[in-house]
């Protein structure tokens, strides 16, 4: 009988004495030799891709725009990779001497620790191990893959003789594919430390707050102690234990040469000196000192669950968050979220029930710099009918969740202003703006109905009405100017306008009404819909880009577990605007806040005193819903939007009242102020004459 078969048989009787089978030992090396055959006892010829290419569970990490400053992780396994180069020599030298001491000599299997173990085993009547590193490696490895079934995983761990056999012929073909120190690096960061820690770069931040590549003899010895009995962990387990096991690796080093004498006395004597750091894990995990941090992040997760690149299903895709090692750099500017913070509560502090959603995002990016609301993010108890107040981890800036929005007034201007433009008319289109406007829109019952038909009428009569174009009547926001002009063009225009630049109908009745109703839907221009801070900056920002509308996007990168850039994280934009109807839409939008129009069109604005602290070119409007039951300020400039609405999330019918706009309006100013600060100035584009003073045919090339 050659040395090579006398291997497989000691292999395959240690097999059957570690599955606890221990009265049929004597039987059992006859049995399988006979019954299995030399064949099923041979290597495997190839090994399945849990084993060829591992992907083991990890930690996606969530940064701020910086790609340094970590909001948060998200995880069901606290790992993160890293190379074998990495780690420091002594914990490679520790875990080995832990673990395997053979390991750089056998193969696989190592045959004399099977020959050792059986007899010990049938001698003592106890269980003597001899799984090598590669072997535990190759278990947890298949017990862990995301891709296999859960039968599959729990498979690679039960106590039977075929799943000993199959480990043992992996692991020998592995050995035959790989080398020796990418299977130890890849052991390192799949085995399991205690206290939450997987793999050893969680393991060295978990018990002392530092990286592998700076592990002490101290430190590597405990962490290589762990792996075998991990719930001795010194954070929540047994600290005499874990010292008892830092000992017995200690010692293993020194018999192997890995360690001296002197140096393994002086680390046996060196306290444990613990410096425990957990890791975050999703949004209710953000710095304490950045909860505001937490609706951005809730903002985030909503955006990855809508994602089809990471699953079919929302199930699918947050198994792929929390499993795939994921570096998320996303948009968060902390310093511009930090001002935003700051002045939201300057409009409404967090002791009172309305609120402020406030949104910044980047105009030819859709990229969301901050995200603020007077609101404490968690699930911490509300006074009773107060939902939103003073704690939420609900969708006041971006809606969703049953968030529907709040209706932003004339700020619907816009899409009515867009509309026309497109459909070939100028600015400079002239209307004599009547108290009040008969429409032929049909409309119930209310203070806007004139014998069934819509008939909106100006705030003030004195300021708003007669003869106008579309530049004073933005600036002075003229309700029947704009009941006017949507007759023009078509209520449907004006609606589909809306949804071309992002606005969502989240309200189930708006949804209809668009969906079904939309040619009589004159109300529309007014702003009766429900929407959010962040639909309404991106719209904004559309015009602020030259008609190019990007999808708002919490991220600016996503790479994944092997740094290889994937292509959901990049920008979604696309042009929805002829550039001549954007710049022209830019040149209507600097009347309401102060600034002057390229052709010196702008008489009297709603928000004129937010140019002038700016000292920049800036555009914007404002809107205030019918009884100022909200209050909302836009304002962008070609790098920047910024949209606040004030309302009650909890109550409609508590009107916030108009006096809360001159806030907002200085606040949204501080804001872009602030943002902009240390970038250049830059002015809009002046639209050309034609789209200016000459009705042409419809503009809806670019």
């Amino acid at each position: 009988m050659n040395r090579a078969y006398l291997d497989k048989l000691f292999t395959v009787v240690l097999a059957g004495v570690l599955a606890g089978l221990a009265l049929a030992a004597a039987a059992l090396p006859a049995a399988l030799v006979f019954g299995l055959g030399v064949k099923n006892l041979m290597p495997y010829t190839a090994l399945p891709e849990a084993l060829k290419s591992p992907q083991p569970a990890q930690r996606s990490n969530l940064y701020a725009n910086d790609g340094r400053t970590l909001i948060t992780s998200f995880y069901v396994e606290d790992r993160v990779d890293v190379p074998v180069g990495e780690v420091a020599p002594v914990m490679r030298d520790a875990i080995v001497a832990a673990e395997d001491v053979r390991f750089y000599e056998h193969h696989g299997v190592d045959v004399r620790g099977v020959a050792r173990a059986f007899t010990a085993n049938r001698r003592e009547g106890t269980r003597q191990g001899a799984s090598t590193l590669t072997m535990q490696y190759v278990r947890n490895a298949l017990a862990g893959d995301p891709r296999l079934t859960e039968e599959q995983r729990a498979a690679a761990t039960e106590i039977t003789v075929g799943r000993k056999i199959r480990e043992m012929r992996y692991a020998l073909t592995l050995e035959r594919q790989v080398g020796k120190d990418e299977i130890l690096g890849r052991y390192l960061n799949i085995a399991y430390f205690g206290a939450g820690a997987y793999g050893i770069a969680a393991a060295s931040k978990r018990y002392f707050s530092t990286t592998p590549d700076r592990l002490t003899l101290a430190q590597a010895a405990l962490l290589a102690g762990l792996v075998r009995s991990p719930a001795d962990d010194p954070i929540n387990g047994d600290a005499d234990a874990a010292r008892q096991r830092r000992a017995y690796v200690l010692d293993r080093m020194v018999e192997t040469g890995r360690a001296s004498a002197a140096d393994a006395e002086a680390a046996k004597a060196t306290e444990l000196a613990l410096k425990p750091n957990t890791t975050p894990n999703d949004c209710a995990a953000v710095p304490a000192d950045h909860n505001d941090w937490g609706f951005f992040c809730d903002w985030f997760t909503q955006w990855w669950n809508a994602q089809p690149a990471f699953g079919e299903n929302v199930d699918e895709r947050q198994r792929t968050l929390r499993r795939g090692g994921w570096k998320i750099v996303s948009s968060l500017d902390p310093d511009v979220q930090a001002k935003a913070s700051e002045q939201v509560r300057e409009i409404y502090p967090e002791t009172i029930a309305r609120a402020a959603p406030t949104a910044v995002v980047q105009p030819g990016t859709g990229r969301v710099l901050a995200m603020a609301v007077n609101r404490t993010y968690g699930t911490a108890a509300n006074p009773a009918g107060q939902q939103n107040y003073p704690n939420t981890v609900n969708q006041l800036v971006a809606g969703g969740g049953g968030i529907t929005g709040y209706q932003a007034g004339s700020t619907f201007k816009l899409f009515a202003l867009l509309a026309a433009l497109e459909a070939g008319l100028p600015l400079d289109t002239e209307f004599d703006a009547p108290r009040v406007y008969v429409t032929q829109y049909p409309v119930g019952a209310g203070p806007a109905s004139c014998g069934g038909r819509w008939c909106p009428e100006n705030a003030n009569t004195y300021w708003m009405d007669g003869d106008r174009d579309m530049w004073d009547a933005f600036g002075r926001s003229v309700n029947t100017y704009f009941a006017w002009l949507t007759e023009r063009v078509g209520a449907d225009r004006v609606v589909e306008m809306a949804q071309r630049l992002g606005i969502v109908f989240r309200a189930p009745a708006d949804a209809r009404m668009a969906r079904e109703g939309a040619g009589s839907w004159g109300p529309f221009t007014l702003g009766v819909s429900a929407t959010t801070p962040l639909d309404l900056a991106g719209a904004y920002a559309a015009v602020a880009a030259e008609g190019t509308w990007c999808r708002p996007t919490p991220v600016a990168s996503i790479t994944d577990a092997a740094g290889r850039k994937v292509a959901a994280g990049d920008t979604d934009c696309r042009q929805v605007l002829d550039t001549e109807v954007a710049r022209a839409a830019a040149d209507a939008s600097r009347c309401p806040v102060g600034d002057q129009s390229m052709y010196r069109r702008c008489d009297g604005g709603t928000a004129e005193e937010l140019a002038p602290g700016l000292r920049r070119p800036v555009a914007g409007k404002t809107g205030s819903s019918e009884r100022n039951a909200t209050e909302t300020v836009v304002a962008f400039t070609p790098q920047l939007s910024v949209a606040t609405i004030a309302a009650n999330p909890d109550d409609p019918r508590d009107a916030v009242g108009g006096g809360v706009q001159k806030r907002q309006i200085a606040a949204v100013g501080r804001i872009l102020a602030w943002s902009l600060r240390d970038e250049p100035v830059r002015d809009f584009v002046p639209p050309g004459q034609a789209v200016a003073f000459q009705r042409t045919s419809p503009r809806t090339g670019n």
